[in-house]
C-alpha cells in the first residue's frame, strides 16, 4: 500500500479524508504486517458502491440456483441444467460468467458423484437415481460477479453419500464461523479441515477458494487444509468464496486429459462441494451468494 497523506481523499473513493477514513483502519493492518502475517491491498478491499453491485449480481445468482432446485431430478440431462441457467440468467440481464471462460464451453459447472469440480454439461449425461451433482453457477451483472454453488441428491441416494454432502455443508459452515475481521483465512481452513477429517474424510488440496466481485477469480487464493492464525489476514472489505471439496477417499485429483476441465477424484470416489461467497463485515461477515 502506497503512503498518502493524512488530508489527502481517501483511496476507498468515499470523499472523505484520508484521517477520517481509512487511516485507522490501515495502522492497524500495518501492525499486522508488521508481524510478519500477510495482509490484502487496496485492491481486495471492495467500496460500498462496488460491493452493492456485488450484491445485485448475487441476487440473480441465488434466482438461478433457486430455478434448479426447483426444476432438478433423475431424467434430467446436465445440459438441459445449462440450458435453464442460460434462460434464467439472461432474462435478468446478466451473463453466465463461465461461458467462454479460458475456453470453457458452457455457461455452469455441473460435477456428479466422482467429479470434484468443472464437469462440462453434457447431453448425453442424465441424471439418475442416486446421484450427487454440484451445480455451480457464477454471474456477471453490469460488471460485478457473483458466485455460488449447491449440492443436490438425486432420488434415492446411499447413505454414504448423503453423509459426505451434509458433512460438507457442516465444514463450510463451521469456516463461516471463522469469518470475522482480524481473524485469518488459516482459521477458516483448519475448521474446515478438522471437521473434516474427524469425519474420516480428506479436503482437496490443489484447489481452494478465492476472491471475488469486481474478476471471477482475485487474490487471495484460500486454501482450506491451512493452519489457525496464518495465511492472510481478513479485514472489513474483502469478498471471496468458501467452497471446499471434501472427498470420500484421498485428496488426490485427476485433470481429464481430453477436455483440460473435469476434475475427478484420483481414486473415482464421490465427491462434495458446497460454495457460498462471503463479505468481511466490521463486525462479522454476510453471506452475499448461496
Amino acid at each position: 500500500m502506497h503512503i498518502i497523506n493524512r488530508n489527502s481523499p481517501c483511496w476507498c473513493g468515499s470523499g472523505l479524508k484520508y484521517k477520517k477514513c481509512h487511516y485507522d483502519f490501515d495502522q492497524r493492518i500495518s501492525y499486522f504486517r508488521n508481524q510478519g502475517h500477510m495482509v490484502p491491498d487496496h485492491d481486495m478491499i471492495k467500496t460500498p458502491a462496488q460491493i452493492a453491485g456485488i450484491r445485485e449480481s448475487a441476487k440473480v445468482n441465488i434466482a438461478v440456483l433457486d430455478y434448479v432446485a426447483e426444476h432438478i431430478q433423475a431424467g434430467v440431462t446436465t445440459e438441459e441444467i445449462d440450458r435453464w441457467v442460460y434462460e434464467q440468467t439472461t432474462r435478468c440481464g446478466a451473463v453466465p460468467a463461465p461461458l467462454h471462460y479460458e475456453g470453457f464451453p458452457k455457461s455452469v459447472c455441473t460435477s456428479v458423484n466422482e467429479v470434484v469440480c468443472h464437469g462440462i454439461p453434457s447431453a448425453g449425461q442424465v441424471l439418475k437415481d442416486g446421484d450427487i451433482i454440484n451445480v455451480d453457477c457464477s454471474t456477471i451483472l453490469n460488471g460485478y460477479f457473483s458466485d455460488s454453488s449447491r449440492m443436490f441428491l438425486i432420488g434415492n441416494v446411499t447413505s454414504d453419500k448423503q453423509r459426505l454432502v451434509e458433512v460438507t455443508k457442516e465444514c463450510m459452515y463451521l469456516g463461516l464461523e471463522q469469518v470475522k475481521p482480524w481473524n485469518f483465512l488459516g482459521d477458516m481452513g483448519q475448521a474446515i479441515n478438522d471437521h473434516a477429517t474427524e469425519n474420516g474424510y480428506q479436503v482437496v488440496r490443489d484447489i481452494g477458494g478465492h476472491g471475488v466481485g469486481i474478476e471471477f477469480h482475485e487474490d487471495p487464493w484460500i486454501s482450506y487444509v491451512s493452519t489457525k492464525g496464518t495465511d492472510m489476514l481478513m479485514v472489513p472489505g474483502m469478498i471471496f468464496t468458501i467452497e471446499p471439496m471434501i472427498n470420500m477417499g484421498t485428496w488426490e485429483v485427476t485433470i481429464d486429459e481430453e477436455d483440460d476441465w473435469t476434475v475427478r477424484t484420483a481414486d473415482r470416489k464421490p465427491s462434495a462441494q458446497w460454495e457460498i461467497q462471503v463479505l468481511v463485515t466490521e463486525d462479522g461477515h454476510e453471506v452475499i451468494a448461496y
